[in-house]
């Protein structure tokens, strides 16, 4: 059994110089890609329940595909809960067997959210499991508007919860299709000027790669969100798989020719993040 805590694949990354993807997962055909691509090219990886993927499967089944898949990989997996909202959804997460919350008080006060943020912290830590925060508002694009994380804030925040790891907003937005401008290298430095906890990008489909190739291997980046880039590729390969055959109305033979091409895409992604 890989099963493994957040903390457990982020403090190696940290110290060797790399960083882990959190892949967003919607259903069984794409975590179980995700597993096989970690497997092939021998890297852990973040299994991730976002809202839209909690809205479609309830949390007690997710812990059990997710713990499913670990029990049977050959690399570290972390059964990660993505912007919980609630002190009792992240409680069922854990009820669930999820090894990772992730609580986003990121639309609170900075006091409020170190509050609320600190007691998810501590019911993680207490069973064992570990937590993750957000300091600054990651925006979507198209929609909400960021709130760029302040330096100060990050450097209380991290010190006052207590958390594994702190989502930071430096230039990233949630659900941007095609690569955009970059991050604000100079606001990430000057967040890992005044604290040590791993960094966490959401978003990070909208990153060039190049900069997730450097901020891989030179900064406290550890971990990447990863999700629209990799369903893109699931519907294009869901759309050739309905297409090729119009009689066919199986779906899971349909499905099953989505394995191989979303397994191929999410092994482009990890290598972007491993160390050279």
């Amino acid at each position: 059994m890989t099963l493994a805590t957040l903390r457990e694949v982020l403090q190696p990354a940290l110290r060797d110089g790399y960083a882990v993807a959190g892949l967003v997962t919607l259903g069984w055909e794409d975590m179980r890609a995700y597993v096989a691509a970690a497997e092939a090219e021998d890297c852990p990886v973040i299994l991730q329940a976002g809202p839209s993927c909690r809205e479609h499967t309830p949390l007690p089944v997710l812990g059990r595909m997710f713990r499913h898949l670990a029990e049977g990989a050959s690399v570290p997996v972390v059964a990660h809960l993505d912007h919980g909202y609630t002190y009792d959804e992240c409680s069922e997460a854990l009820d669930s067997g999820f090894t990772s919350l992730m609580f986003d008080g990121s639309r609170k006060p900075l006091k409020d959210n170190i509050a609320e943020t600190r007691a998810i912290a501590k019911l993680a830590h207490g069973a064992g499991i570990s937590c993750e925060g957000e300091i600054g508002f990651v925006g979507y694009d198209g929609g909400e508007q960021s709130n760029g994380t302040d330096p100060d804030e990050a450097a209380i925040f991290a010190t006052e919860t207590g958390v594994d790891a702190m989502a930071i907003s430096v230039g990233n937005v949630h659900l941007q299709q095609d690569a955009g401008d970059g991050l604000d290298l100079d606001r990430i430095r000057a967040i890992e000027a005044v604290t040590d906890v791993p960094l966490v990008i959401h978003g990070g489909s909208g990153v060039p790669l190049a900069q997730r190739q450097l901020l891989s291997r030179g900064s406290q980046i550890c971990k990447f969100n990863i999700g629209t880039e990799l369903r893109m590729a699931f519907g294009t390969a869901l759309r050739a798989a309905v297409n090729a055959d119009l009689d066919r109305f199986d779906r899971v033979q349909i499905l099953k020719d989505t394995h191989d091409p979303l397994v191929d895409a999410t092994r482009a992604v990890l290598r972007g993040f491993m160390k050279e």
